[in-house]
């Protein structure tokens, strides 16, 4: 009873019938309670019935019964506080050796302040995650413009080579507007990429390819998701190499086909971009295919992958290859 009544934690000893033995200070305190209106009467009935708990009055009676005892029980104590509050209650039974002499130590934990807390915390990140996926939507909104403003002057201006680089810009635009709208329809979390590609594909063919019947692009992709900094630099890679096949590839405007490709297994993934058409100069070294550079090297150095060249008869395939715990060297190729 001594070491009950000066815990700093709040204690209750009960005996078989449930009536307060012994309660240390820090239990009269935390529930406003004096010693001479406590001891002595039954747990359910102080404080005018706030601890009376079907619940709690039920357990108690199994950890009487020594059939079962209390561990991180959380009630809410009602009563005339200015809201209710939460407890955390464990109760063992003490074994004297009699089973006449019952006795139930009953620790409690008001809680009410740590789960207002985590209620606030669970708030704010659920309107960060809103204010976040609003941001991505004005950003993306905001680049399909600029894309659409630099495809409109395309159109206009006379020369070939400078309609050639703002249809390169548009779509470098439109694969970072299209993962903005990837990351907001998946709140956040891993892209999938076969949607992704799917719709990065269909704003570069929208600006890039005047006649989808006579040159098409297209996706072959299994069910991967990456994380969205991952997803950035694949979908930059794709552009890249497809605006380079669509440049090269078909230099007769002879009927062709690009696809786009990516395949994982376990850490292991290889993504591809391949056409069927003229494939690499005769006299092109087989590492210096012409893909318009330097970014495709460095976008392969930062997913720590390295960039095969293969020939597709006909055609040419060129590959971002990442094999866990393989050392990857920055290549360059020439534009």
């Amino acid at each position: 009873m001594a070491v009950v009544g000066s815990s700093t934690a709040p204690l209750i000893l009960l005996d078989g019938d449930f009536r307060v033995v012994a309660a240390s200070a820090s239990f009269f305190h935390a529930f406003q309670l004096a010693r001479g209106e406590t001891e002595g009467r039954t747990i359910f009935e102080l404080r005018s019935g706030d601890w009376n708990v079907p619940q709690l009055r039920t357990l108690l009676k199994a950890t009487a019964a020594g059939v079962a005892q209390i561990d991180a029980y959380e009630m809410d104590l009602m009563g005339d506080w200015t809201e209710p509050r939460r407890l955390v209650v464990n109760a063992h039974r003490l074994d004297y050796g009699n089973p006449e002499h019952v006795r139930i130590l009953l620790s409690v934990t008001d809680v009410t302040d740590a789960r207002l807390a985590d209620k606030l915390k669970e708030d704010l990140l659920r309107e960060k995650v809103v204010l976040l996926q609003e941001i991505q939507h004005r950003v993306a909104n905001s680049l399909q413009i600029i894309a659409s403003v630099i495809l409109q002057s395309a159109r206009r201006v006379q020369s070939e080579e400078a309609r050639s680089h703002l249809k390169e810009a548009h779509s470098r635009i439109m694969s970072v507007a299209t993962l903005q709208q990837q990351l907001a329809a998946s709140r956040l979390g891993d892209v999938e990429l076969l949607g992704y590609f799917t719709q990065l594909c269909e704003s570069i063919g929208a600006s890039m390819i005047r006649d989808p019947g006579h040159l098409s692009l297209e996706v072959d992709v299994d069910a991967s998701a990456v994380p969205a900094d991952t997803s950035v630099s694949l979908g930059l890679a794709v552009t890249e190499l497809v605006i380079n096949a669509l440049k090269h590839a078909f230099p007769s405007a002879q009927p062709g086909r690009i696809v786009v490709g990516y395949h994982a297994d376990g850490p292991n993934w290889t993504l591809s971009v391949t056409d069927n058409g003229v494939g690499m100069p005769k006299d092109a070294p087989s590492a210096s295919p012409r893909l318009g550079t330097s970014i495709v090297a460095a976008l392969a150095s930062q997913l720590r992958a390295r960039v095969q060249v293969a020939d597709a008869h006909p055609g040419t395939a060129i590959s971002l290859v990442h094999t866990h715990a393989t050392p990857v060297e920055l290549q360059s190729f020439q534009s």
